[in-house]
């Protein structure tokens, strides 16, 4: 049996694709570098961001293994709290229309940028929540080592992270001053915001358990 499975692998690259893409404080960051410094602050940021995903990665594979193989119910009460923080979040940026902001921020130096872009995700539960509720549902203990599973599927996060968070800032370096002109666009992108991540929870509800 293989440990990685090609259907399985495929179903978790949507679902964290899905993750990444939607709107976030991690994501936002790399954005506005890049609005505010250029495409490197913005690869900076979102290398920092890649290696805050494998600290939480790092953490749930040593902390939630023995959850993960002799207590289903914990894992379960640990996937509703991840879903309902991230409804929580589509719903404020729903009701406040300021989660997405072009304003260009202050320059820092690249050091600060790259401290930042790790200390951001790390301290973000978002992420986390990500690998303690939803990795799980791709490991299985008979497919070999769940650690190593674990760790496998932390690292293709933080990689494809990194990567999308570095185009993101890239894209909006280039955008800039187009945004600028353009101050309702910002409202547009906070609604489809809200609706993305509330989307995001309920299709974390709506997983089964893989065996």
């Amino acid at each position: 049996m293989l440990m990685f499975p090609p259907e399985v692998l495929v179903a978790y690259g949507i679902a964290m694709l899905v993750v990444v893409i939607s709107p976030g404080p991690d994501n936002l960051l790399a954005i506005s570098r890049g609005l505010s410094q250029g495409p490197w602050a913005a690869a900076l940021s979102s290398i920092g961001a890649g290696l805050g995903i494998m600290v939480h990665s790092l953490a749930a594979t040593f902390g939630l293994t023995l959850i993960i193989q002799a207590s289903p119910a914990a894992f379960w009460v640990v996937k509703a709290v991840g879903a309902a923080y991230l409804i929580w979040l589509g719903l404020k940026a729903l009701r406040s229309r300021d989660l997405i902001s072009f304003e260009p921020a202050k320059r820092q130096s690249l050091r600060r940028v790259f401290v930042t872009g790790v200390l951001s995700n790390v301290l973000n539960p978002k992420p986390g929540l990500f690998v303690l509720a939803f990795i799980p549902q791709f490991v299985s203990a008979q497919r070999g080592s769940v650690p190593v599973q674990m760790l496998v599927y932390g690292t293709i996060f933080a990689v494809c992270t990194a990567i999308i968070f570095t185009l993101m800032g890239a894209f909006a370096s280039r955008l800039s001053a187009w945004l600028a002109r353009h101050p309702r666009t910002g409202s547009g992108l906070n609604i489809g915001a809200g609706l993305v991540l509330v989307a995001a929870g309920l299709s974390i509800l709506g997983l089964q358990r893989r065996a």
